[in-house]
Order: structure tokens, then sequence, then C-alpha cells
């Protein structure tokens, strides 16, 4: 087994499905016990640890609303208290509904801000004791590419994932005496189901570019990077924005 992560706790959230679902797999075939969280979707998330304990390897579910301070606080917790600690912390949960900004409402602009950005800030400040225990600890925010490049009918997605980079750079600075390193990935046009009424339609942006790699990325060449963030060989990089995109947009 490769031992990148061994001995390692991580939570990994939004990890039911897609890049989620891939981060979790990659970081338990490093060695890392994974905390597999999901708002609500426990069957699709007992299947990912189901997956990573048919290879051999250690999760367990934990269902939270990483949206909320006591959701996250609690998912920090029972991670904790079952495992006696967290080394990783990936903030991947996410919801990214296109809506033109005219029919943008309140609601709809805070149901997507407080999953991504109030999301990512909740579960840093809920997981830094055990972070800070850690001498490993690492954090990797999962950011969008239409942040960087703009895009249409996502004006709160993309000002919340735009703010996952400022708060990537901002805990950089501030955990880096730590000794916790925090860097943010960005994947752009990779092939993934987005389920709901939606069903597997892709976002109205994809369509308007093309990589120069001249196809789409998959979840796990996300989680690759992801999983080299979280290692021992990428203890010097810390406040980096990281694409992963095949060239759709250069950053």
């Amino acid at each position: 087994m490769n031992a990148a992560t061994g001995g390692r706790v991580a939570v990994v959230t939004g990890a039911a499905r897609n890049i989620g679902r891939a981060i979790a797999l990659e970081l338990a075939a490093a060695g890392a016990t994974v905390v597999v969280s999901a708002r609500s979707s426990a069957d699709e998330a007992a299947s990912v640890v189901h997956a990573i304990e048919a290879a051999g390897g250690n999760a367990a579910v934990e269902l939270a609303d990483v949206s909320t301070p006591d959701g996250a606080q609690a998912l920090m917790d029972a991670a904790a208290r079952r495992y006696g600690r967290i080394d990783l912390l990936v903030n991947n949960a996410a919801v990214r509904r296109e809506v033109p900004f005219d029919d943008l409402d309140w609601q709809q602009w805070r149901d997507v801000m407080s999953v991504i950005l109030d999301g990512a800030y909740l579960c840093a400040r809920a997981a830094l004791p055990h972070l800070r225990a850690s001498g490993a600890g690492a954090i990797v925010n999962i950011g969008g590419m239409s942040a960087h490049a703009g895009s249409s009918g996502r004006a709160h997605v993309i000002a919340a994932k735009a703010g996952l980079v400022g708060l990537t750079r901002a805990l950089a600075h501030d955990l880096a005496p730590d000794g916790i390193t925090v860097n943010c990935v960005v994947p752009g046009l990779i092939d993934t189901h987005r389920g709901g009424a939606a069903g597997d339609r892709q976002p109205a942006h994809h369509a308007e570019r093309t990589t120069l790699l001249g196809r789409r990325g998959q979840p796990e060449e996300v989680a690759a990077l992801v999983g080299f963030l979280c290692g021992d060989k990428a203890r010097y990089l810390t406040g980096q924005v990281i694409h992963a995109n095949g060239g759709a947009f250069l950053g």
C-alpha cells in the first residue's frame, strides 16, 4: 500500500459522489483513514466506505450539514471521537445551481454561499485544534474554474468559489506557524454526474470552453492532485491555487 498519508485521518466533505468520492478513495489508497461526509446522501456515502473497505482501507460515514456552525463542529467532534485525531481536511462540499442574476434571490445566494464558503470556514475552524496537534496538518479547498474564467448564471457560485481562493491564501498565512499547509485545487471541465433535476446535464458554461488536451478530465485526476497536496512530498507547498482543467483556462 502507498503510505503517503499512512496513519493519518482525513475528513472529506461532499464525499458521496464525483470528485469528493474520488478524493476519499485516493486518500484511503494512500493509507489514510477517511471520514466520508455528506449532508444527506447516506446510501451513496456508504457505498464509498464499502469501496474503501473492500480495497483494505478504513473509512466511516458522518452525515453533517457543514453550512451551520453546529453541523461543522459535530462533524469534527465525531471524527476525532472515532479516530482520535484529524490530520487532513478537504473542503469539497458545494451547491452549484445555475440561476440568471435577475432571478437570483437572497435565499438562493445564501444557500450556495453557506455551503461552499461558510462551510469551508466552519470546518477549518472546527478542525483547527486537531490539525495543530497533527504535525502534518493540511487543508485542501476545492475551487471552481468559473471563479477565474467567469460565466453567466453563476454569480452566487462564482462569488463563493472566488472566496475560497481568498480564504486559502489567508489561512496559509495564519496557519503556517502551526505547520498546517493550505492549498486550493481548481477543477475544470470534469466528467461528473450532477444529479438532481438536471440529471446528467452539464453546466452551460462547459459548452463555451474546450480543453487543449481534447477531452474532459476525470474525478480521479483531480483526486490525485489533492492526494499529493495531503502527502509528505507537498509540505513545502502552501497558499497555492492549482488548476486541473486540461488547458481550458490558463491561470
